[in-house]
């Protein structure tokens, strides 16, 4: 018997990284999956973005847990079609118990200098797709009256400024915001809201050119061996990351009735970065 039988989780940015081992976390405890995925690079976001290729990894994954699964790429900036694969998915499968609104980019450099195609992106994907995909599927779940749970995906920079990382931070900042509202709105419905805020996690996002010259901007063209430093030095602990698979703990927790009271709050999974002494 798994934690989470005969329920379903709606997963963004499911095709690789955190989202493909929340998916596949849940699934191994008995969840079925719908998960979408942008599947394709964008011009503003100087590092490779999942492919289809990948979401079809994570529904591979899942299906050899037993798992049914709808995969489907789809963009959370448009939220018509989100509001499509959503209806289809909980009409196949039948439910939704979870929402863990994750699809993310980063965008580097000074505030002042960022092109505003590049702000744009980052603000409508990591806050206003949080706001779709919640519009896309909160009704569903209230129309079911089974309750629920919505877990966000949030960062150490929603707790504190980072520079050279204007749009992200504001935007997570934002979801921080809007995960506090929906905990008031939806508590009537036995809905729980939380937010998972990771220090570095090493994915795809964190290990790249764009985001070593996020953490050194000093240098032309620095490397991992460059940035290692730098990444230790956000966390308390001697570590440079944690895995994806930490925040999927952390997520899985949080929707057991193991924190069955546990609602609006920030979990730092950060390594002790948001406390950590600057000296």
């Amino acid at each position: 018997m798994g934690r989470f039988d005969g329920k379903v989780v709606f997963v963004t940015g499911a095709a690789r990284g955190q989202g493909r081992s929340h998916a596949v976390r849940f699934a191994a405890e008995g969840a079925d999956i719908i998960g979408i995925d942008l599947c394709h690079d964008l011009d503003t976001v100087q590092y490779g973005l999942a492919t289809e290729t990948d979401l079809a990894e994570t529904a591979r994954q899942v299906e050899e847990l037993g798992r049914r699964v709808v995969a489907r790429r789809v963009d959370v900036r448009d939220f018509d079609d989100l509001a499509k694969v959503a209806a289809t998915g909980v009409g196949e499968l039948g439910r939704l118990d979870v929402i863990l609104p994750n699809a993310g980019i980063v965008a580097s450099g000074p505030t002042w200098e960022m092109p505003v195609d590049k702000w744009h992106d980052v603000v409508d994907i990591n806050l206003t797709g949080v706001f779709h995909t919640i519009r896309a599927t909160v009704p569903h779940m209230i129309e079911a009256g089974n309750g629920g749970n919505i877990v966000f995906t949030g960062s150490l920079a929603a707790m504190r400024g980072i520079a050279n990382a204007g749009a992200y931070v504001a935007a997570k900042h934002g979801v921080m915001g809007l995960m506090r509202t929906l905990a008031n709105e939806l508590a009537a419905h036995s809905i729980r809201v939380n937010a998972v805020n990771p220090t570095n996690v090493a994915t795809d996002m964190l290990h790249n050119a764009t985001n070593y010259k996020l953490f050194v901007p000093e240098e032309a063209d620095p490397s991992l061996a460059d940035a290692l430093d730098r990444f230790m030095s956000l966390n308390l602990m001697p570590v440079p990351w944690i895995e994806a698979q930490d925040i999927s703990n952390a997520m899985m927790w949080l929707c057991s009735d193991e924190a069955r009271f546990v609602t609006g709050s920030m979990l730092p999974v950060d390594a002790g970065g948001y406390v950590k002494t600057v000296r």
